[in-house]
Order: C-alpha cells, then structure tokens, then sequence
C-alpha cells in the first residue's frame, strides 16, 4: 500500500487507516487480531481507535478496542512500525472531569490511554467532539503539556465545524499551544455537504491532513443495499437506511459502472473517489473480516477518470 504523509506532521502514513469501533462490538479480540495482520500484511501502518470504543456495545465500559491494539502490537513486537491515532472527549468515568477537554480530563485520559495501548507516545491525540464548555486555550496548553513530555507526538480533532477548528488555529497562532495537524470529519459520496461546505477550504488553506471517517456510508457504498431489495441483517444496517432513495441508489449505479470498468468492488470506487480530494489523506475503514478488508484494499491504488468523478459527482450532487 502506497505511504503519504500526513497534512504537516510528518508521519508516513498508509492511504487507507484502519477503523476500530468494531473491536470488542462486533469482532472479539481473536477476529480483530486477524484482521490487523492481515492489515499489515498488505502494508497498512495506520490505526485508529478512541477511548470510548465501543461502551454502547454490551458488557463493554470503553477502552477495549484500545486494549486489544495494545495487545496485538506486544504480541507482534511491531510498535515502530505502527502509527497509533486515538481520541478522548466522550465519558469514560464518573466523577469531576469524567469527560471533555478540559486539562483534568486530557491528563488522565492520556494516562489510561497509554496504559491500555501499552506505547510510551500516542502519534496523533485527537478530539473526539469540540467541548463548548472548556476554552480551547485550556485544551491546547494541556495537549501542549504532553507533546512536551514526549506523551503525544501530533493532535488534531474531529466533528469540529469550520468555525470552531478555524478558532482553535487562531489561538494555537496566537500564543504557545500546539496547532491542530489533522482533521477527521465525517465524509463520504453521499455525506458531502458538511465537508465540503466549508471546511475543506480551510483544511487546505491551512495544510491540515484528513482522514474521513465513515467513508462507506455505514456499509451502504459497499453495494450491498440495493434498490427494491430487502435490507440485509446486520447490527449496523440502520446507518444505512437514510442513504436508500433515489439519489442514493443512483450514486450506486456509478459506482457499479466505474467497478466494472476496473475490475474492482463498489467500495474501491468509492475509497477512490475520496482520496481523489484535496488534503484527504487517509479515509478510516472498518473491517470484521480480512474477507472485507480485502474488497477496501483496492480503492488505495485505483485511479477514476475525469469522466467517472463527473458521474459521481453529478450523482451525488446536494448531499
């Protein structure tokens, strides 16, 4: 898998990062293990996780995705060879500071989220949400505090809107606190609008990286769903509904034109269209199987004409 480098940082980076929501919710430990090696094993190096992965899933209280990478990486010895990016902002104890940004809840989440990843430095600490409650001035020097006890490599920040990142730069040019590297917004073929409104103007403008996160639509880019068909079972499948209309299925339609065109899967086509774009770096997928991961792989390599980003984008137009 080709290597690029993300936004300012620095770090070399595969074009496709693996998602981890899915560990301890719908893959256990051993199908998660076969899945990164697999992951690896095609060249990948980029890992994402976050501390609260995945408490809505029974039994789990957050945290055991991160557990499992660290194990993993023990297991494999591979830690330098590995870019780990995790999140924090979402409630992971009772108590003051139990979630947020602010300087209390960064120092502890840091702590237990190195403990579980069992690394002495986390790449990239990323916002999981903003936090109007905490100045983003506080935010900053308490990550600044980090990346100078060698905790924290970069930061950066996801599900920001163009107003809050373009504050958060502004204050990190305005004083000590580090800036804000990379962006992770939700944005895919038929989610484009929030991205594109606004908020890539300024990512490129200002030479952040972006790693998208859902960049398959809860799975409906994969093809599976179509139109007049019953929707299959999956945990998952009710991110999906919103997308079966017409314009949905129409964008499926390209989809399935440019795959056949290539000889690949509807979700490579639709990984290709995204790392198509200005500043998108790396989309994050998910994967329970290395089956699945292996219809994503292609979309890192794959090159749509002009012709076909036309379509697509015709297709998806107001979404």
């Amino acid at each position: 898998m080709k290597m690029v480098t993300l936004g300012a940082t620095g770090l070399r980076v595969s074009k496709l990062c693996l998602g981890t929501m899915q560990f301890g919710w719908t893959a256990d430990e051993a199908s998660a293990f076969v899945v990164m090696d697999a992951y690896a094993e095609a060249g990948g190096n980029f890992i994402d996780t976050a501390d609260i992965y995945s408490n809505w899933a029974p039994g789990n209280a957050g945290g055991v995705s991160e557990e499992i990478i660290g194990r993993w990486m023990k297991a494999r010895g591979n830690r330098e060879r590995v870019v780990i990016a995790t999140k924090l902002r979402g409630p992971m104890w009772k108590g003051p500071d139990g979630e947020g940004l602010s300087r209390g809840h960064i120092e502890r989440a840091a702590e237990d989220s190195l403990r579980r990843l069992q690394v002495e430095t986390i790449d990239l600490y990323q916002c999981h949400w903003p936090d109007e409650g905490t100045p983003i001035e506080e935010t900053l020097t308490a990550f600044g505090a980090l990346i100078e006890a060698g905790k924290v490599r970069h930061i950066g920040t996801s599900n920001y809107t163009a107003a809050q990142l373009e504050a958060a730069l502004q204050a990190a040019g305005a004083a000590a606190p580090p800036r804000f590297a990379a962006l992770q917004p939700h944005y895919n073929l038929v989610h484009r609008g929030e991205y594109e409104a606004e908020l890539a103007a300024v990512c490129e403008r200002e030479g952040l990286g972006v790693i998208p996160y859902s960049p398959l639509a809860g799975g409906f880019l994969t093809g599976k769903y179509r139109r007049g068909e019953r929707m299959p079972k999956s945990r998952r499948a009710g991110r999906a509904k919103q997308y079966m209309n017409d314009p949905g299925f129409g964008v499926i339609e390209g989809l399935d034109a440019a795959a056949r065109a290539h000889g690949t899967t509807v979700a490579a086509a639709a990984l290709a269209w995204l790392l198509g774009k200005p500043a998108v770096t790396a989309p994050i997928v998910g994967a329970n199987t290395p089956e699945q991961l292996g219809e994503l792989l292609p979309g890192a390599e794959l090159l749509l004409t002009a012709a076909e980003v036309e379509s697509l984008e015709r297709a998806s137009a107001g979404m």
